[in-house]
């Protein structure tokens, strides 16, 4: 008897185990979208919970995938749209949570302008991969997850709050955003938009760039170090939180910013 009880917890605990495995679900493909966005056009892509991944895509054909993935929440309740943005080329992609959002290039709209997931023990997340030919923009946006980007070719806006960001792109420019995160960008060209911008509050900013930048740089980080490749002209004085500069002949702005974390301006 001793013996059958000392065994007991641990097939209690591996039972448990299996138990909290199995509850996870997955549902693979769960939306599916393929259609013709032109280079110069936009993908915009507006997500709550879950992760955000863009791959390099072939021709001139933007390809969507969405995985819902949940434990007590129940993935009927959310629905993942596509439809065309005001252009008539665009694309605007949302995941939504509430019967009565709404989503447009801006983002989330309707009488319950939260669409909110948390609640009712709806924990749906939905995780995106998108597969994006050269030269299409991008405008992605979530909140709990992160964002990746590999072999764009164009310029890319990413947003997230509880997320890392990371972003390669042959075309540029980058901006990006998070609140709990780090922020990783490489470009290897700039494209023709002035300003670039780089934001976290918990976390690193790594941004590399091709030896020619020029422009108005502003570093600053609270609990971490400024390090930069670039000979500058420091405008006031020397602080290894903070650093105001001119690469050659500043023609644009390029602002990189945390509170936690080091701030990092790279030559490529």
């Amino acid at each position: 008897m001793r013996h059958v009880l000392s065994r007991l917890p641990a097939a209690l605990l591996l039972a448990a185990g299996t138990a909290a495995a199995q509850a996870r679900r997955d549902e693979p493909n769960a939306f599916q979208w393929d259609g013709r966005v032109p280079a110069g056009r936009w993908v915009f892509l507006h997500n709550l919970n879950g992760d955000v991944r863009v791959e390099p895509g072939a021709g001139d054909r933007v390809e969507v995938r969405a995985t819902k993935r949940w434990r007590r929440g129940d993935p009927s309740e959310v629905k993942v749209e596509a439809k065309r943005a005001r252009d008539g080329e665009s694309l605007v992609v949302c995941a939504l949570w509430d019967e009565d959002a709404e989503c447009g290039e801006d983002g989330y709209v309707g009488r319950n302008r939260r669409n909110s997931w948390w609640g009712d023990g709806n924990d749906v997340s939905v995780e995106f991969t998108v597969f994006v030919p050269r030269g299409v923009r991008l405008d992605l946006n979530t909140t709990n997850g992160s964002v990746t980007v590999r072999g764009a070719t164009a310029e890319v806006v990413a947003n997230t709050t509880n997320g890392g960001v990371r972003v390669e792109t042959a075309g540029g420019p980058v901006s990006a955003r998070t609140t709990n995160g780090s922020i990783e960008a490489r470009m290897r060209g700039l494209g023709n938009a002035r300003d670039l911008d780089f934001s976290t509050t918990n976390g690193s900013v790594v941004v590399e760039v091709p030896a020619s930048l020029s422009g108005e740089v502003d570093m600053a980080t609270v609990n971490g170090s400024v390090v930069t490749d670039f000979p500058m002209t420091v405008t006031g004085r020397i602080d290894r939180h903070r650093l105001r500069a001119t690469i050659g002949d500043g023609t644009r702005r390029i602002r990189l910013r945390t509170v936690n974390g080091n701030v990092e301006l790279r030559k490529l």
